[in-house]
């Protein structure tokens, strides 16, 4: 672990060996999921899903957050905590099963046991498609280090409104590090995606973007950043699965579902934009994608 923890923009600097920083964790690694997951953009998971890691606590506190569970950084970590060898078999079971493509959701705190997993996979004869699911809040010197280990970015771009990043994220300068991260990702891998003969990404990036209820300008906003500072061409993965939970009714503006009208409009605007690649949802997505990680089955499939 790095001795002072400069991983993401809180730019904590302390050693997470003897202190804890923003996302109270220390040099462990902390996993509250390892399973199948059918629910991401059909080029991720294809037909058979894909292998999620989803670890604990994060690097934004977001109030509306449905991974709330397990991303609240008050929670008690000790239970999660598994050693690298545990996390290696869980993972090896799932890709014996024939999926070969691993998904790291709300990586950034634990950027160097990543790098120590995926050797580990590597020296065992594993070489899956690294998928990095990451809400974007980081180091552009982070995503550097990354290149040589991580096939896929599926960045969050949650805002372009600093304003609303402290309101209902609680942190600071969101916009230009998002921004910034995701223009060194795209320096990677360009704007083209590409797929296997069953369709499956191997290589690329996909941004994502959450459409909030009251909040349509924001995502304009976002839509414009993406084509004018990034690409018109890169794929982008527009949800509608808001759905208002957690602490997102001390927020009247947005503690309702989002509204037909609402996603046209941004919908609408994307292709005024032309950016043409990507995906949307239905409506009805909201409820279908939400996990409940207190039980076995998180996502119900």
């Amino acid at each position: 672990m790095k001795q002072n923890c400069t991983l993401c923009a809180h730019n904590c600097n302390i050693n997470r060996n003897n202190n804890l920083g923003f996302c109270k964790i220390d040099s462990g690694i902390y996993i509250s999921t390892i399973c199948i997951h059918k629910g991401e953009e059909p080029v991720i998971g294809g037909e058979n899903g894909i292998c999620n890691v989803f670890f604990n606590h994060c690097n934004l506190q977001c109030d509306y957050c449905q991974n709330h569970q397990i991303s609240n950084n008050s929670g008690e970590l000790q239970s999660f905590r598994l050693d690298l060898e545990s996390v290696y078999s869980q993972i090896a079971a799932i890709l014996d099963s024939g999926i070969n493509t691993l998904g790291l959701v709300s990586p950034t705190p634990y950027i160097p046991r990543i790098y120590e997993l995926i050797n580990l996979l590597h020296s065992r004869k594993y070489y899956p498609t690294v998928v990095y699911n990451t809400n974007a809040y980081e180091n552009v010197q982070s995503i550097i280090d990354l290149e040589s280990i991580v096939d896929v970015y599926l960045p969050d771009y949650k805002y372009a409104n600093e304003e609303m990043a402290k309101k209902y994220s609680h942190i600071d300068n969101y916009p230009e590090t998002a921004l910034a991260a995701i223009k060194e990702m795209h320096k990677q891998k360009g704007s083209e995606l590409i797929l296997d003969e069953k369709g499956i990404a191997k290589q690329g990036l996909i941004i994502r973007h959450l459409v909030l209820p009251s909040q349509i300008e924001n995502s304009k906003s976002v839509l414009m950043n993406i084509a004018l500072e990034i690409s018109s061409k890169v794929h982008i993965s527009l949800m509608s699965q808001y759905c208002p939970i957690y602490k997102s009714d001390i927020h009247p503006e947005i503690n309702r579902k989002l509204n037909p009208a609402e996603y046209d409009e941004v919908i609408d605007f994307m292709d005024i934009l032309g950016l043409n690649n990507g995906w949307v949802q239905e409506l009805e997505s909201a409820e279908h994608y939400l996990p409940d990680f207190d039980i076995k089955d998180v996502f119900g499939e």
